[in-house]
């Protein structure tokens, strides 16, 4: 079967998917198929020819299909002009499931494509209008929906009407792509066909072209993108954010006497090392004397390579005397060096600043884009960092070491995790464990997950009867399982039932997780289901803006992690109160 779609090696001219451009049969006849079209009405095509004639009706049809299922809810709400730019993908995507049906099907029945009469485009036409205008208005409604979960108010009237439209340039643009793509194919095959045969030039000729785009998007495009991401975000890194100032006291990385240099920090580990909340700060929010947090930070500059920086943080945090403090911290950044305030402050909130937190930089770029193309940097910032605390840590006396706890949100817990070997590794080398928002990918997130007790859910599972590890969606209720004792060494993953960076997957593409089977979580409509290509496309189309939801919901954790270290620390004398104080102080309220 060749590129038009019908029996045979004969390479189809170009036209739209064994179609005659101009809407007419392979032959030259009339869209009825009956006797030869006039001179005349070759020389002028109608304007239906011309343009609708450049379309398949199998084609259309799943481009409606999987255009009005585009509508359906996903984990987190959608602008006008997001639902436009994955309306107009599921279609094309839709457009060439149906001509390839279309294709498998004349192939079976042994018959050449054969125009669709106008009667079945008129059909195609009202049903369409009808279906579309349907689905929309369901969207609306699903969004709006979405949006009172989770307390979202904005809503942008003017991208909600340009959709359609938005939708439409989309589309057209990915099937322009898609022709041309075919049209190489197509000229390539005719030209090795003087040396091979028709068979196997189609084959030779697809799977060149198929090689030529691949690497053309992976090493080329995705290779340009990375170079110009990072050298526009190298730029940011080397300015100071407005209010920063260097530190003027010696438990700070980039203060008086620090090994690591004030200029090579970085813009985020800048904020980070002049962040938090002072021994007074602790103090007044949690009514009890506190000491001055020391945190430690190297950026890309301060060293050669990854296990240089990760000796130098060390270096400096055992200068400032953090290795003489009742907790140390090790905190695996995301891409572009950021720790989550909220996740050191609030560490150093419950520990009464009797703390010490090092963490260290291993990218320019945001952790979306150091996903795509910095995971091994990750991974061995992630191994080198704690490699390096854990060998100064082992060398002090048994009774002098300092509770070790490490922490990572999204790719900072995917780089976390890489020090590790599984449960018994993180239980015995660690007192606690607090990774937020980890990403599917992660290796021992999806072990426990995968591992997880019969009966229990993927949205919250149990391993190993939550003896070490343990899932949370909200922490400050009872951790399931909850009648079960959680002794010794506690690591708890905090994960959003609507946090697409939890939930997406390549698996999307073919097959139901077992996330979506379930019972939703609380900030998920009921109606959200899965469908092949389009909650796939949803999902992905989430991650940018799984931060952009409030507080409690999404990719966004703030309050989680005073209930998730109050759950790990295990701290004497905390009440709730005390911890609604630190909640308060954390947001500002």
């Amino acid at each position: 079967m060749d590129g038009t779609g019908s029996v045979g090696v004969q390479v189809a001219p170009p036209g739209d998917d064994g179609v005659d451009p101009g809407g007419g049969s392979p032959g030259g006849g009339s869209p009825g198929g009956g006797g030869p079209a006039s001179g005349d009405a070759a020389a002028r095509p109608s304007w239906w020819r011309r343009y609708v004639g450049r379309f398949t009706l199998p084609g259309c049809w799943g481009a409606l299909i999987l255009a009005c299922f585009s509508f359906t809810p996903s984990l987190l709400p959608r602008g006008g002009f997001l639902q436009g730019l994955l309306c107009g993908i599921t279609a094309a995507i839709g457009y060439g499931l149906g001509v390839w049906f279309a294709a498998m099907w004349r192939a079976l029945a042994d018959r050449p494509a054969r125009p669709a009469r106008p009667r079945s485009w008129l059909v195609f036409v009202v049903v369409g209008s009808v279906a579309v205008v349907a689905a929309f208005a369901a969207g609306q409604y699903w969004q709006h929906e979405i949006r009172a979960l989770m307390g979202v108010t904005e809503y942008n009237l003017v991208l909600v009407v340009a959709s359609p439209v938005i939708a439409v340039i989309v589309f057209c643009l990915l099937l322009a792509l898609g022709r041309g793509i075919r049209s190489a194919y197509r000229r390539l095959a005719t030209l090795l066909e003087r040396w091979i045969g028709a068979r196997s030039a189609a084959v030779v000729g697809w799977i060149a072209v198929a090689v030529a785009v691949w690497l053309v998007v992976s090493g080329v495009l995705l290779s340009t993108l990375s170079d110009m991401a990072n050298s526009a975000f190298s730029v940011k890194n080397d300015t100071t954010a407005a209010g920063v100032e260097a530190p003027t006291t010696g438990l700070r990385s980039g203060g008086p006497d620090s090994l690591v240099p004030w200029d090579t920090l970085g813009y985020e580990g800048q904020k980070f090392v002049t962040g938090g909340p002072s021994a007074q700060e602790i103090t007044e929010v949690t009514g009890r004397p506190a000491s001055e947090p020391i945190r430690a930070y190297a950026g890309l500059e301060s060293a050669d390579d990854s296990e240089a920086r990760a000796a130098l943080a060390v270096d400096d945090l055992a200068r400032a005397g953090g290795f003489e403090r009742e907790n140390l911290l090790v905190m695996t950044t995301t891409g572009s060096g950021w720790v989550d305030p909220a996740a050191v402050d609030s560490f150093e909130y419950i520990t009464a600043g009797d703390s010490a937190t090092v963490s260290m930089q291993y990218s320019y770029l945001p952790s979306w884009i150091s996903y795509l193309v910095d995971q091994s940097k990750a991974r061995d910032a992630g191994r080198d960092l704690f490699d390096a605390v854990y060998d100064r840590w082992l060398r002090l006396p048994a009774d002098e070491r300092p509770r070790l706890y490490v922490a990572g949100e999204s790719l900072g817990s995917f780089g976390g995790e890489t020090a590790f070997s599984g449960e018994y590794d993180l239980r015995n080398r660690t007192s606690g464990t607090l990774f937020a928002g980890p990403p599917n990918f992660n290796t021992l997130f999806a072990e426990f997950r995968e591992g997880r007790d019969a009966g229990s859910r993927a949205g919250e599972p149990i391993y190993k009867d939550g003896r070490t590890v343990r899932f949370a969606n909200d922490a400050a209720a009872d951790i399931p399982p909850a009648d079960k004792p959680w002794d010794g060494t506690r690591v708890l993953y905090l994960m959003h039932p609507s946090d697409p960076i939890v939930w997406w997957s390549p698996d999307l593409i073919f097959s139901e997780p077992d996330w979506i089977r379930e019972v939703p979580g609380d900030d998920v409509l009921e109606d959200m289901v899965w469908l092949p290509f389009v909650t796939f496309w949803q999902v992905s189309a989430d991650l940018p803006f799984s931060t952009g939801v409030p507080g409690g919901h999404g990719h966004h954790y703030t309050t989680e992690y005073v209930d998730g270290w109050n759950a790990v620390l295990q701290p004497e004398g905390m009440t709730d109160a005390d911890l609604e104080r630190i909640d308060a102080a954390l947001t500002g309220d």
